[in-house]
């Protein structure tokens, strides 16, 4: 699948999205910022990616923490996932929170979060008045596994 990509003026010397390994899901979002941004504990900021998309219909990109950050240092995308819909055009931001105990600092062109394209489907509404029985039936939080 090709995605077009824009590079705003901030985010031209970042190097593009990237997948780390052959393997990667999740291509690698770099901050796009001049200054350093300090999250304290329980803060939240939004870091710009200094790119635009065009995600093709029928997709829709997620936004994702990245697993060093989060177990290292407690940072974390904080809606995750982040939802980029395919009609959205404006500049990828990223919401993080920091839920480590200690100041983390942001630097230009940190690997910040991960993105991931998916592919969905539209529904439509059926309304009834009763749903297919299920053995589960409307057991809630906690109630798989326990008799």
């Amino acid at each position: 699948m090709q995605v077009n990509i824009k590079i705003l003026q901030h985010g031209f010397s970042n190097e593009l999205p990237n997948f780390a390994t052959v393997g990667s899901a999740g291509l690698d979002l770099r901050a796009a910022i001049f200054d350093s941004i300090i999250i304290k504990p329980l803060e939240r900021t939004i870091v710009p990616t200094g790119i635009c998309i065009s995600v093709p219909d029928g997709y829709n990109a997620e936004l994702r923490p990245r697993s060093g950050l989060a177990f290292k240092n407690g940072i974390t995308v904080l809606n995750s996932p982040g939802t980029i819909d395919s009609d959205y055009r404006g500049e990828i931001k990223v919401l993080l929170i920091n839920l480590g105990k200690d100041n983390f600092s942001i630097e230009r062109g940190m690997r910040i979060a991960q993105i991931v394209f998916q592919k969905y489907e539209k529904i439509k509404w059926n309304k009834v008045q009763f749903l297919d029985d299920t053995d589960r039936a409307d057991g809630g939080y906690g109630s798989t596994g326990i008799k």
